[in-house]
């Protein structure tokens, strides 16, 4: 996979347990968080707007697909 050209910096905050485990599951996958976190948002915005992700793709809402919860 292609590094993506230009980045933007996330601040996530989460429970320190959380963020230690977190950590160690990735380093056991010879994976950086960031690497996963990555993964995990363009899964999501794949499931939310039924298309595969790619890099080149114009930004649109899929606020009329519903949410997690309905």
């Amino acid at each position: 996979m292609a590094a993506e050209e230009r980045t933007a910096r996330l601040t996530v905050l989460i429970d320190p347990r959380k963020k230690e485990l977190f950590e160690r599951l990735c380093a056991e996958e010879d994976a950086t968080p960031s690497q996963v976190v990555r993964r995990l948002i363009r899964t999501y915005i794949e499931e939310r707007t039924g298309k595969p992700w790619t890099a080149e793709a114009p930004v649109q809402s899929a606020s009329k697909r519903p949410g997690p919860r309905g």
